[in-house]
């Protein structure tokens, strides 16, 4: 078993994409984002397996999803519309008056498009430099089908 200090998080959804901005959190970092009143986690199972999740932050009086993703062994299974639906819901239960997610060109190619298809526009583009490695990190071991 690992000690709090040992866990690190993973590259499970997302790793296939460049989603390295929290890699090298530290538990306390990670500790003190979940446990914002502001932070709701949700988690897809799959036959009792995570698939994925989404992060909805209150933000005033917008809820933004913050992260959204599935495991790479679940994509295709239309399990991503109905969790990012029902995600959407939650929000709007939690209050909020206007729905925001952001997304780039390091994220799945789909992305948009499934964003776009539940009612999102795009409401404005940036250009940012950053620093990657040379290839995405890739997911888990087992991870893909």
């Amino acid at each position: 078993m690992l000690s709090p200090s040992e866990l690190r998080p993973s590259s499970a959804v997302g790793g296939e994409w460049y989603w390295i901005d929290r890699l090298d959190w530290t538990y306390e970092q990670w500790r003190q984002w979940v446990e914002r009143p502001e932070l709701e986690t949700w988690v897809a199972y799959f036959q009792d397996t995570p698939a994925g999740y989404c992060e909805l932050e209150r933000q005033g009086e917008a809820v933004n999803i913050a992260y959204f993703g599935l495991i790479p062994r679940f994509i295709g299974r239309g399990i991503g519309g109905v969790l990012l639906t029902r995600c959407l819901e939650r929000a709007r239960a939690m209050g909020a008056k206007r729905l925001t997610v952001n997304t780039c060109t390091l994220d799945a190619p789909w992305a948009l498009a499934s964003h776009q298809a539940r009612g999102f526009r795009i409401y404005r583009q940036e250009t940012a430099a950053k620093e990657l490695p040379d290839r995405p990190i890739g997911p888990w071991p087992g991870s893909r089908p």
